[in-house]
């Protein structure tokens, strides 16, 4: 590949980029990613947290360009124009991203059963980006394919999302690094120089790389806990979920056309919900707490087996009826008792929305698949992910872990 300058980047040190992608970053729908933060409300207990959707992308573009030179060295693609495929799937594959990531996510799923994935596709198809992408001889559905899982090419799709994805190799690290936490360091390195095609077309890595990876998945299930779900990271998401939730009626947040997509920032957001008159005052309530830092204060908390009969009960109307039920019993406002569950899989999904139950191994002349059952510590810990919690308001906190003693107080709550 032909590159035309570098980026200094402080996870990958330097990430070059060529004339197209060039082209794309300087596109004012890319560029809105900087202002859209990888980890919502998490810079509001690890202040560093800062980091954007934009470099990400960009990480994620660099570590699919190295798996893909990798493969093209070992014989596995035969054309360097599918290594720029892969970069581009990359660069583009957060381009949907909503305000506050993933939670935006959780609005658009619930008012109109949609995904950034969704979003992600009408803006490559639709806007300044397939201008681009044609400019160059790209074909944006192709890109659109790879980018979402829907490439014929198995480990195409595998590059992009899954237990050996680009975008997991670069957001545990970069994740780890601007919370300031440790647990975020992988050996992506090692990982990428391993991988190989096996014969149905699925990723595979040398088993002489499988402890790193055992790594990678440790450091994933340790980033949730410290990170991810964090009581108070998800205090302050549980805020702006809500408030967000409350506000789209007035606001119209959840119009998915392009134009007004566009404008949808982190800022922009919140600024709307504080500024908003006449409209829902629970949403203005929560979104200017949430901007002062007076956080929901957390009053339960429990983790979840998948084998546990909670497990079963932590659908959205259950839960909804359960803060009902303890705020009458504390004798509060309905609307001061938030019961959030916080699940994500053990594992990494697959490019199908599928956990992963095993990794393909080679070694040698021979690939087989290993079970996660069949990695001690990896099985340690499926299943393991999903966490309860209570929050409340500070004047209430007393009254409300009263009330939980009394409502949640039997087998399946304990």
């Amino acid at each position: 590949m032909k590159f035309d300058g570098e980026i200094t980047d402080p996870v990958h040190r330097y990430i070059r980029f060529s004339e197209v992608e060039k082209e794309l970053i300087d596109t004012a729908v890319f560029q809105r990613l900087r202002r859209i933060r990888q980890l919502a409300g998490a810079h509001l207990v690890y202040p560093g947290a800062q980091h954007s959707r934009f470099e990400h992308s960009l990480g994620t573009m660099y570590i699919a360009g190295f798996a893909g030179e990798t493969l093209f060295a070992k014989g596995y693609l035969d054309d360097e124009d599918k290594v720029q495929k892969l970069r581009l799937a990359a660069l583009l594959h957060d381009i949907g991203h909503g305000p506050f990531s993933h939670l935006f996510e959780e609005v658009l799923e619930l008012r109109h059963r949609i995904s950034h994935e969704n979003i992600g596709k009408q803006i490559i198809s639709k806007s300044e980006i397939s201008d681009v992408l044609k400019k160059y001889g790209h074909n944006p559905s192709d890109i659109c394919k790879i980018s979402f899982g829907e490439s014929k090419i198995k480990f195409f799709n595998e590059i992009i999302a899954g237990g050996l994805s680009a975008d997991l190799m670069d957001y545990l690290p970069r994740d780890g690094l601007f919370t300031g936490v440790e647990y975020g360091k992988i050996d992506y390195h090692r990982l990428v120089s391993s991988l190989e095609v096996v014969s149905n077309g699925h990723l595979a890595i040398n088993r002489s790389a499988l402890y790193s990876f055992e790594s990678m998945l440790i450091s994933r299930y340790e980033m949730f806990k410290a990170v991810y779900f964090h009581k108070t990271v998800r205090s302050a998401e549980v805020m702006l979920l809500n408030s967000m939730e409350l506000a789209d009626e007035h606001l119209n947040l959840t119009d998915t056309s392009i134009d007004n997509y566009q404008n949808l920032t982190d800022e922009v957001t919140l600024e709307r919900i504080c500024s908003l008159k006449n409209g829902n005052k629970i949403a203005v309530k929560l979104a200017t707490d949430y901007r002062s830092r007076k956080l929901l204060k957390c009053v339960y908390e429990k983790f979840v087996h998948k084998r546990d009969r909670l497990y079963s009960k932590m659908d959205r109307q259950t839960l909804h009826n359960l803060g009902i039920q303890i705020a009458e019993t504390a004798e509060v406002k309905e609307k001061s008792v938030f019961v959030d569950a916080s699940r994500a899989p053990s594992m990494p999904l697959t490019p199908t929305k599928k956990e992963i139950n095993s990794v393909l191994l080679v070694d040698k002349d021979r690939a087989y698949e290993t079970p996660v059952s069949e990695i001690p510590l990896i099985d340690s810990i499926t299943g393991f992910l999903d966490m309860l919690r209570v929050y409340t308001t500070a004047e209430n906190r007393n009254a409300v872990e009263q009330s939980i003693k009394k409502v949640v107080g039997n087998e399946d709550y304990e």
